[in-house]
């Protein structure tokens, strides 16, 4: 009960300050964030928002979001939503103060023109729909990932032989149908009727298709996993909406899914099936040739540049690759290198709050924020710490190099770590790791390597993260300040306070944690 009234008033605390039940125009979540579409942005209270305890800072993009962090988010949406329903039923319309639908409209529209054309290039646009097709799948993964790391557990150590045949079905059930939930996703992205997206994904899946024979070979069930359902189910709407042109609508409902499913069915397997499966064994092989032979150069470039990737939403690119490989092998190799850059990160943090022992406004961030870091949620250290301070940002990345570079080295001498989902990272990631030498090994390496983007960005910030003039104009008492100076390459420009997250337009949160994972 004590948990259900903080979440309630968390949730009560934060609808007034983005102007109301009225201003509010849909509501969703991710893995830490909640998603609002707001009529009016201008009668949101950014910085009275940030100051909530909740709230670890705020991100604009599409949609105004508010980052809550893994947990609370999942608890605090569904009290937001009863909040903003009640409020809807008690207030009558046309109250004073309350905008109306045109006014809405005439005061937004600027805003929201300004906004849509700074992030919606078109590759940027793409990535976006690719994370909202497989953001929603991350809870299950990480559930059936978790009891798969049991089961292996408890098959190991021959204990509770009656029960891990229904553990064992349980994590396998969910992969062995993930192209119908893409399929069902990727429809209702792009348009279509998300069923029948469902519907031609499944035939992917469908043990007959092993009866078919296609350029000279027969299919296998689940052939071209979830990049194949990924392209069937776009098939299927643009199939959708060619008949919705065209068929008449007294025939509409017997006609356009009949024609949609046999049209995208065809498609799919004497074509999509066999490109599909052909890449992603592309996919799965260079990764894994990636590891064997570039070893530690590969790692410490992957684990180097991951936050650059987030800072530009270009990680969202790797969700699909992190599933695919999911799908093949039980486990994804990139994602314990990626996580690196968190534990870059996380050092890079450490070394500003020593550096800067008298500057209580910025050591006070970093105390709040490392837990969540520890546990993988980078944001809050990212836009609250290193990235307005500058150089500590850059350091950071070389941590995640050096973690990298030690997880990608032990591959290559042939102690593979993988992950078996994608989102979590830090310390959240132990109970998903998995590997080719046991768990005790993986969990040895996983473990060595995040101590050494911890050190590493320990010292890279230590000894290159400030300028003697900008070490001398951050270390000074403040109690607490109205604002800090950050610095970027050697110019000190107004910034917002460090304790608060300043706005990221390019941030788009996958996923992830996406998958995604700082």
């Amino acid at each position: 009960m004590a948990t259900e009234n903080k979440n309630r008033a968390t949730a009560a605390a934060i609808l007034p300050l983005v102007g109301g039940a009225a201003n509010v125009g849909s509501i969703a979540h991710c893995m830490t964030r909640l998603r609002l579409g707001l009529h009016d942005r201008s009668l949101v209270d950014d910085e009275a928002l940030k100051a909530l305890p909740a709230v670890m800072g705020v991100v604009e993009d599409e949609t105004y979001q508010i980052v809550l962090g893994p947990g609370t988010v999942a608890r605090v949406t569904p009290e937001f939503e009863r909040l903003v329903a009640e409020a809807r039923e008690t207030e009558p319309a046309g109250a004073p103060g309350a905008p109306t639908s045109d006014d809405l409209a005439a005061q937004g529209a600027a805003i929201k023109a300004e906004q849509k054309a700074r992030n919606a290039t078109p590759f940027k646009l793409f990535l976006r729909r690719i994370a909202n097709i497989f953001v929603p799948l991350i809870p299950a993964l990480i559930g059936c990932g978790i009891i798969a790391g049991l089961n292996g557990l408890l098959v190991n150590l021959g204990w509770l032989p009656a029960v891990t045949p229904a553990l064992a079905a349980m994590a396998s059930g969910f992969m062995a149908l993930i192209a119908v939930f893409v399929g069902y996703n990727t429809a209702k992205e792009f348009g279509g009727t998300p069923i029948l997206g469902g519907a031609v994904a499944a035939i992917i899946v469908f043990p007959g298709v092993a009866k078919i024979d296609a350029f000279g070979q027969t299919l296998s069930p689940g052939q071209g996993g979830v990049l194949g359902a990924l392209g069937a189910a776009v098939l299927a709407v643009y199939v959708e909406k060619w008949c919705r042109r065209w068929v008449p609508e007294a025939l509409d409902v017997l006609v356009t899914p009949t024609l949609t499913v046999l049209i995208s069915g065809l498609v799919t397997i004497f074509g999509l099936m066999y490109v599909a499966g052909e890449v992603s064994s592309a996919i799965g092989t260079f990764a894994d040739w990636l590891l064997s032979n570039g070893g530690a150069g590969a790692g410490f470039v992957l684990g180097g540049l991951f936050l650059p990737l987030v800072m530009l939403g270009l990680h969202q690119a790797l969700i699909p690759i992190h599933t695919t490989l999911i799908e093949q092998q039980g486990y994804t190799v990139l994602l314990p290198i990626l996580a690196m850059a968190g534990a870059g990160q996380v050092g890079a943090a450490m070394a500003v709050y020593v550096r800067l022992p008298r500057n209580e406004s910025i050591r006070r961030t970093i105390r709040s924020a490392l837990p969540a870091g520890l546990l993988g949620v980078g944001e809050p250290l990212i836009y609250g710490v290193s990235l307005p301070l500058g150089r500590p940002f850059i350091t950071a990345c070389v941590g995640g190099a050096f973690g990298g570079g030690f997880v990608g080295l032990f591959h290559q001498l042939g102690d593979t770590v993988g992950s078996t989902a994608i989102g979590p990272s830090g310390w959240a990631l132990f109970p998903l790791l998995d590997g080719n030498h046991g768990l005790g090994s993986t969990i040895a390496i996983y473990g060595a390597g995040l101590l050494a983007g911890y050190v590493a960005g320990f010292l890279a910030t230590y000894f290159f993260g400030f300028s003697k003039d900008l070490l001398t104009e951050f270390n000074v008492s403040q109690e607490p300040p109205s604002s800090t100076v950050a610095a970027t390459g050697g110019h000190r420009t107004p910034t917002t306070p460090a304790s608060t997250t300043p706005h990221n337009p390019n941030d788009p949160d996958s996923p992830a944690k996406a998958p995604a994972g700082v």
